[in-house]
This record gives C-alpha cells, structure tokens and sequence, in this order.
C-alpha cells in the first residue's frame, strides 16, 4: 500500500505530503517528490520552488497561493494574513475537506520551522501526512560550489544560521577548527565573519560564499574572513539593493581558492549561465534546450516561425486518402511538422498508424524519426550520412519496376520547401505528389523585454537552425547586439545571416541541432580556457557591453 493511502477505519480527512523541493536546481527534486507532485489535488509552494514543482504537478492542480503579476490569485482570493500563516491554513482547510495536499518548501522540510508547526496540526487534527526529505541548501549549495565539507580525517561540520544564532553558539563554533556552514544574507556575511573572528576563528580562515546557489545564476567568491568584506567592495557586489538575497558562506580550510579551482564542476561549465535564444517553438526546442541546459546554459526560446494548414486542404485530403487506397510506394517526411500535418488529418478521418501497413516510410533526420516513432511509425529509411534533402537521396533507391510494384512517393511538406528532393527522386525514375501540408508564416513579435534583450546584448548567444529563423528573427525583433555569439547550422545559414550584417562565430560540423549546441559549447570552453590562461576573469558574452559588469554585481 502506498504511505500516502488513507487505512481502513480512519476519518475521511485529506493527506498532506511535507516535500523538500530543494536548493533551486530543478534536477535536484527525489523521484518520490515527482510521485506525490503528480497525485495532488492542491500544490502550496513557497513562491522560491513553485515552479520547480509545479511541472510534476497534475494539469487541474489547485495553486491557491499562487499570485499572478497584478497580486491578484489565479485560484481563491488572495490571502490577506502573513505568507507563513496563510499557507498552513490553506494547507489544513484543504485536508479538512478530503483533498490529497503537496506543501512544498524550500530545501527540507525537516529543518524548516514551519513546516513542523504545520505538522504538529495535522497531527493534532488527526490528518495524515507525510514527509519526503528535500536536499538542504545547506548541503547541496556547497556540492555545487566544488566546497567539500568533510575530508579523510572526518573533520567535524557545525551548521548556523546567522538570523538566530546566539553568542554561545558564535563562541563554541569560533573556537572549534571543523568546517562551519553559515546560512545568511548576502549584506550580513561580513558581520558573521566578524563574530567567527571574534569568537577566536584565525582572520585568515578561507571563507567561500554563493550565491543563487544550484541554478545557473549561481556565484560564488573566494575570500578569508579578514578580508570578504573588501573582496565584496572590490568587486562591488555590495552595497547593493539585493543585499537581502540569502546565501551560504562555508568556512574553513576545505573552501581554500586552490582546492576550489579543482572541484567546481559546476561553474566551470563551457556556457554557465550564459543566456542562449532559441528561435524555435518550445516543443522543437525541447531536447535542444535540455542539451544547452547541460552545458550550464539558460536557454530563451523564441518562436520565429507559425505553423499553419494549407490554403486549399483538398490536395492534402487526396494524398491522405491515397495512403489508405494504396496509391503510394513511399511517403518522405522532411520535419517534424510534416509528421505532425500528417497526423493530424489522419486523426480527423479516425485513422492511426496502422494505415501505414505496406508503405515504405522515409525520414529527413533523426528528429523526424523520432516523432514518427512517437506516432507508432518506424521509419523505413533515415540517411546514413547527412541529415538533409541531399543526404536522404544519397541512400534512396531508385525506381525498379521489378521489385517495386508503384512507382509514386508522397512527400507532405512546407509551403517554402526547396525542390531538391523532388527533382532528386524524379531523377531516381520515381513519380512525386508534392502537397503542401502546412503553411509556415513569420511568429509574433516577442514581448517587448526580449526585443530589447535581443537588441541591446542581453542574450549571450543566439542559435540559427536556419535561414528562414535568421531572416524571421530580425523581423520580429531586430538585430542581435554585436556581442552576442552568433551560431549557425550550416553554411547556407552563415551566409544568411552575414547578408544581414551579422559575424558568425560558430557553425556545426554537421546540419543537426545538437552538433550546434555541442560546437557552442566548444567554443564557450575555449573561451574559458583563454582567459584563465591570461589570468583574466571568466565572464559572459554579454558582460562585455557597457554597463553591464555594474549590473552584474547587482543582480548576479
């Protein structure tokens, strides 16, 4: 029986499920958390994880502390008592009314106070709940930094929290030599620094300190405890209206600068936190955006292109119905759009893949491929070499009226498509219907922020999967900042966005999407490289405008 299931004889009250949702890093979530996200009934999230937990959440779930940008709430009006209490009295009416309720927080649910006071009611009420621990900030933070917090002679680790901390546990911490973990804000490490030093910790004892700690913003200085206030000074990271922003501060000799030039991992990534546009849809970008994600990336994506039906559907419906009659040898699906044109109208005649049975299927690249397998279609024929109209031909055969007893391929595709294809298969001895099965028509300007970011060097670098999404992208929203990495698919792309004024950085060795996001990557660690060479600061792209460094200090 699953824990979180009502037993026999108990009061038909709900079920709360406590759940640690983490530092920040939405990959840090337990399978267990993803389990009970997607059986909620009602999701109170402290605003820092909502959207980290909210994906797992079943379409439907009710976020009542959820506020939109007006203040107002997407659910029940918005609560008028403080955050902490307005969410556990969400959290009891709900269990109160039989609903199964997630009260995600912030790191783990066992060193949060109110979680356990929230706890302590439901058990008071007779409500079960449950708790699935999270990955504290103050122990995945430090992971992240490259700090390690033990080492072989099993040094001891005091945990603080500078908010409540009274002056014997700054004395007995000050004049132990273990490493100390002090979770504070950003404006109060030199005062904890401080009192460490005052409770007798040496004024050169390595401090390290991060921030945003786990997510792409993540930052983090190198200092000791005599000098991290100038080194914050220097770097103008304070004063600064942001100093509130909290952060864990690890002292000790395990947070030396020379042991964490070796084991930061994460901020050493080629692209970390460089912001990549992708001027695709979300769902082309999907497994794009998770490649750039793993490079420590944070991608935009940006459509360019709509997707719309044909004109005249009519020649698309013959072709359709062709398929099923058997009229066709082959069907060549050149993009996911194809595939998805096709399956649609399939779907409005109450057809699946099973009217596939006997027809040859052949498909552009990998991508396409798998969205025909996700259809229930496993393609015949995908090219072996390039990933293109010229590198499907390179593998199809041609026309025998011996082995091939219909000589006709339908090929679904866009309004703008080239006739390389086409002419390639005639060539062959093969028959073409050629039926546009969508239109491709230019997106939507982008809201006025990422027009802005696009034109004044926000963004660190911009991926071109083609030139239609070169001459789109400008269209809608400008002209990418001269400093901005410019990445192109191929050559042809290149050249599209040369004619448009812009320097090409970076083009795949191969036309395939991921090879482009691996070339970038690429060049973001030779970049890194370069500069830790030259004794220089490692930074982005886009720090390099004017300005933009100040700014960065500010918000890191």
């Amino acid at each position: 029986m699953s824990p979180t299931s009502n037993l026999p004889g108990l009061p038909a009250h709900g079920h709360v499920t406590f759940l640690g949702a983490g530092p920040g890093d939405p990959g840090l979530l337990t399978l267990r958390a993803v389990e009970a996200l997607a059986r909620a009934d009602v999701l109170i999230a402290e605003p820092d994880v909502l959207d980290v937990v909210r994906v797992h959440a079943r379409g439907g779930v009710d976020t009542p502390l959820q506020q939109d940008a007006d203040g107002t709430s997407e659910g029940a009006q918005a609560p008028t008592a403080a955050p902490d209490r307005a969410a556990a009295n969400l959290v009891m009416e709900a269990a109160r009314g039989g609903r199964r309720v997630v009260r995600a927080v912030t790191g783990d649910p066992g060193l949060d106070t109110d979680a356990a006071d929230e706890m302590l009611a439901c058990a008071a009420e007779g409500i079960p709940f449950e708790v699935v621990p999270g990955i504290a900030a103050a122990v995945g933070v430090p992971a992240y930094a490259g700090v390690p917090l033990r080492d072989a002679q099993g040094t001891d680790v005091r945990f603080v929290d500078a908010r409540t901390a009274s002056d014997r546990c700054w004395s007995e911490v000050g004049a132990s030599d273990g490493t100390v973990v002090v979770s504070t804000a950003l404006d109060s490490v030199a005062a904890a620094a401080g009192e460490l030093v005052a409770a007798g910790r040496k004024p050169d004892t390595p401090i390290t300190v991060t921030v945003a700690g786990t997510t792409t913003c993540q930052r983090t200085w190198t200092a000791t405890l005599g000098t991290i206030a100038q080194v914050f000074k220097q770097a103008k990271v304070l004063p600064s209206p942001d100093g509130g922003r909290p952060v864990i501060a690890v002292v000790g000799e395990r947070s030396a600068a020379a042991q964490r030039d070796q084991l930061s991992w994460f901020e050493s990534k080629p692209l970390f936190g460089w912001r990549v546009l992708v001027p695709r849809t979300k769902e082309q970008a999907a497994s794009l955006s998770d490649q750039l994600r793993s490079y420590g990336a944070v991608p935009h994506e940006v459509p360019t292109i709509a997707v719309e039906p044909p004109r005249t559907p009519q020649q698309m419906e013959r072709a359709v119905k062709g398929l099923v009659t058997g009229r066709y040898e082959w069907i060549a699906f050149t993009s996911v759009n194809a595939v998805k044109a096709v399956r649609e109208k399939f779907e409005e005649y109450g057809l699946d893949a099973r009217a596939f049975a006997g027809i040859k299927v052949a498909a552009v690249g990998e991508q396409t491929a798998a969205a025909l397998i996700a259809f229930g279609v496993k393609p015949d024929l995908v090219p072996s070499g390039e990933q293109s109209a010229a590198g499907l031909l390179e593998d199809w055969p041609p026309y025998d009226p011996v082995f091939d007893p219909i000589d006709r391929v339908f090929l679904p595709r866009a309004d703008i498509a080239t006739e390389t294809l086409v002419a390639g298969l005639i060539d062959l001895g093969w028959e073409v219907d050629d039926v546009t099965a969508y239109r491709t028509v230019r997106a939507s300007p982008p809201p006025a922020e990422t027009r802005e970011a696009i034109k004044g060097g926000g963004f660190d670098a911009v991926l071109f999967t083609s030139s239609s999404t070169v001459r789109n992208l400008v269209g809608i929203a400008g002209k990418p900042h001269n400093v901005t990495v410019i990445a192109c698919i191929g050559p042809a792309t290149a050249k599209t966005a040369e004619e448009h004024g812009l320097r090409v950085d970076v083009m795949a060795p191969e036309p395939s999407v991921h090879q482009l996001a691996a070339a970038l990557a690429e060049f973001g660690a030779r970049r890194r490289t370069a500069a830790l060479a030259a004794g220089d600061p490692v930074t982005r792209p886009s720090e390099r405008r004017p300005g933009a460094r100040r700014r960065r200090a500010a918000a890191p």
